[in-house]
Parts: C-alpha cells; sequence; structure tokens
C-alpha cells in the first residue's frame, strides 16, 4: 500500500511525507534539485518534462496512491503538461491519483466557486492549473482533482515568510486589502489530501479553509500569532497596481468537507492558536 509523493520535498509534499509516514504507510517521493530528509522514504529525482522517467518511476516504485504536490509556476512544461503525463503513468498502472489544483484557475468575476464552476483563468499560471486539470480528468476519468488556495504554515510557507520579511523591514512590499482568498492550514491540507487518496472519490474537489480574509487581515493574522508588530506591515489595494490576476476568489469547500473527516479550519482559527508552525498536529491521515 505504498503512498508516491510527487514534489515530496516542497512545502506541501514535505508535510504530506510526515503525515504518510507518521501513519505507517510504505512512502516514496520525488524531488527535482534535492531529496528531503525525512527518514525511511525511498527519493527518486523526477523531472514531469520527461515522459520516459515519469512511467519509469511509477513503474518501479509501484504505488497504491499517487499525490502530485508539485508546482512549476507558470512553466507551461511542468505545471500544465507534466501532471498529464503523471496521469498517463497512473492509469497504466493502476495507480489512484490526486493532483493538487489551484484557485488561480478562476478570475474572480464570481467571486464564489464551488465545485460544478468552470476555470476561466486570468494569468499564465492560473491557465496552465486549468490545462492540467482538463488533461488529468480526460486520461484518468478516476482521479481526484483538488483544488486549494494560500498555504499556511511555519517559515517555509511563502505567505508567511512574506510577513516576517515585511514586518522586520527585510522586504519591501505591500499586502492588499482588497485581494481575497480562503487560506488552508498544511497540515489539514496534507491530511485532507491523504484522506482522498485512500478513499474511492473522483472529480474535482475544493480544499479550502472557510474564512475569506484579504491579504492584509492574513498578514496582521500571522503577525499576530508569531509576535511580530502589526503596525509595520503595509496595506495597498492590488487594483491600484499592475499585478495581473483575480482579486476576490473564495473557493466554497462545503460539498468536500462533508465528505471527510479532516476538518479544514478557517484563518482566524488556526492563526489564534499560537506557536509558530504547530507542527504538532496530528490529522488523521
Amino acid at each position: 500500500m505504498t503512498v508516491m509523493i510527487i514534489g515530496g520535498s516542497g512545502f506541501l509534499g514535505t508535510e504530506l511525507v510526515r503525515q504518510a509516514t507518521a501513519a505507517g504507510l510504505p512512502t516514496a517521493a520525488t524531488f527535482a534539485t534535492r531529496p528531503g530528509s525525512a527518514p525511511g522514504v525511498a527519493w527518486h529525482a523526477l523531472d514531469l518534462r520527461d515522459p520516459e522517467r515519469v512511467e519509469a518511476v511509477v513503474a518501479e516504485v509501484g504505488p497504491r496512491w499517487v499525490v502530485n504536490a508539485t508546482s512549476g509556476e507558470s512553466d507551461w512544461a511542468v505545471t500544465a503538461e507534466g501532471p498529464v503525463r503523471l496521469a498517463l503513468a497512473a492509469a497504466k498502472y493502476g495507480c489512484r491519483l490526486v493532483h493538487v489544483s489551484s484557485d488561480a484557475v478562476f478570475s474572480g468575476a464570481r467571486v464564489h466557486y464551488d465545485e460544478s464552476c468552470l476555470p476561466d483563468p486570468v494569468t499564465p499560471y492560473g491557465a496552465a492549473k486549468a490545462a492540467a486539470e482538463t488533461g488529468v480528468r480526460l486520461v484518468h476519468p478516476d482521479a481526484v482533482v483538488a483544488r486549494t488556495s494560500l498555504i499556511i504554515g511555519d517559515l517555509q510557507s511563502v505567505h508567511v515568510r512574506l510577513v516576517h520579511d515585511l514586518a522586520t523591514g527585510t522586504r519591501n512590499g505591500v499586502l492588499f486589502t482588497d485581494d481575497i482568498r480562503c487560506p488552508v492550514h498544511v497540515t489539514d491540507l496534507a491530511a485532507a489530501l491523504l484522506e482522498l487518496a485512500a478513499g474511492d472519490a473522483s472529480g474535482v474537489h475544493h480544499l479550502a479553509g472557510p474564512d475569506a480574509v484579504s491579504r492584509h487581515e492574513l498578514g496582521t493574522l500571522v503577525a499576530g500569532r508569531d509576535g511580530l508588530d502589526v503596525t509595520r506591515l503595509p496595506a495597498g489595494l492590488r487594483a491600484n497596481s499592475t499585478l495581473p490576476g483575480a482579486l476576490d476568489v473564495r473557493l466554497d469547500s462545503r460539498a468536500t468537507q462533508r465528505k471527510l473527516h479532516t476538518t479544514l479550519r478557517g484563518a482566524r482559527e488556526f492563526l489564534a492558536m499560537g506557536a509558530l508552525g504547530l507542527r504538532g498536529r496530528a490529522d488523521r491521515p
């Protein structure tokens, strides 16, 4: 009953590996540049742009479950095409596949998005993620496509690191008050992904927290949790900037939440719980 984590040395991948091994699951993981440090894990170098290597790794590991937690940003070959190569291999060798997607597939035009909403991306990254969703579902109809939002945890989270840098004056920038998302804690997300992998669900699922917060409110919550000076967090409007992308995208995860034992907590809850990281919280995988 081996589980294979694609992108196991990344932020989300590291948590997936931690929870899988803690649950006693035989675990394999892939990396693009360097392996992770988790003991007892079989690490495999993998470039999702290489179809022969993708198939070879899946064939060698022979996993029952595959969770794709990679992110190639707007690199089309990695973010759009790579997951389809992985899905082809997973389908060929009879593996369950959970592919992690993003709320970036939406434009924000309707604000509230449930699992029935079709992608309408407005950025290259969102377009690549939307293309991957379509390709994965075409070649592996039993796969799960799990859309999520801002992933929060310790300083390995880019969002948390930004807040720390702004509060300590090591980076310039602002936190937008009109850029709204539904953040999720990395431990909740990893537990939910492993739960979906172990089940029999297929199709699109949303895995985001229930609280819709702006980037600035999220920053103040992180600062409060981590003992930073909230007054040093500059605020601004994304609408006044030149940055592309949606303003207000709120993933409605209620339908998926009803199917899960794992609770997807809201940002106002998990960022009020104290110590940086919350690594000791053990959701069931």
